[in-house]
């Protein structure tokens, strides 16, 4: 299909028994790798991810540099940072010379860009959010910070999210919901996909969009407030 395809890594699973040829699958096919990198520092991944996660992400970052990745311009390698609780990220390009400085001077790790993704309010996150009687004040936060002109990049606008199944859905995190493209919602698979028909589909939306809309915004590609994508043709809400 001549598409440019994105993993969405968590580094992890590049050392796990029965995917250690994953990554030079990756690389050999010339994939971009956006992985999960929460922080810097060994305490704040280790917090928000589990024990241990920060070691095992160095050395799968290590593997990637080893195959080309963040040096090699066909191999690029994006971290992605997330704020350790109900917090906007900070901003993006000054956390990105932090991250650069840290992992080169401590671990020789090279990558080409860092993203700053906002915590949505799904999954393991909205349950912490929901015992900790944060969640109303959350959702209230993301309203507020609502930054229409992210809406332009955002990564339902010019990327399609597909699962190891090979159902297709708008973004990563209405994967996570379960929120398919079909007709009547059923889920629809990659070799079934009209990308002229997925252009008029309207992309299913909830309150967790507020997420990828607040401040700065979230984009696969870039800063959501710089990017246009596939379908700027549709009329904004």
């Amino acid at each position: 299909m001549d598409c440019h395809v994105i993993d969405r890594c968590n580094l992890t699973v590049l050392l796990e028994p029965g995917f250690e040829d994953l990554a030079t699958f990756l690389a050999q096919n010339e994939v971009e790798v956006v992985a999960s990198m929460p922080c810097y520092l060994p305490v704040n991944v280790d917090a928000l991810r589990g024990k241990g996660v920060f070691d095992k992400s160095i050395r799968a970052l290590r593997l990637l540099n080893r195959l080309g990745y963040g040096k090699n311009p066909a191999l690029r390698l994006i971290l992605v940072h997330n704020p350790n609780g109900a917090d906007l990220p900070p901003n993006q390009e000054a956390l990105e010379t932090d991250y650069r400085r840290e992992l080169e001077r401590h671990f020789g790790i090279e990558f080409n860009r860092l993203y700053a993704f906002t915590n949505l309010p799904i999954g393991r996150f909205a349950g912490w959010l929901k015992r900790n009687q944060k969640l109303e004040m959350y959702m209230h936060m993301l309203k507020q910070k609502f930054n229409r002109e992210s809406v332009y990049g955002l990564m339902c606008r010019h990327t399609i999210n597909v699962d190891w199944r090979g159902q297709v859905f708008d973004c990563d995190f209405n994967q996570q919901l379960n929120t398919h493209l079909g007709v009547d919602h059923a889920p629809l698979f990659l070799w079934d996909l009209d990308l002229h028909q997925w252009l008029r589909t309207p992309i299913r939306t909830g309150d967790h969009c507020f997420g990828c809309t607040a401040g700065q915004g979230a984009s696969c590609q870039r800063s959501a407030v710089r990017s246009f994508g596939l379908r700027d043709q549709k009329n904004l809400p």
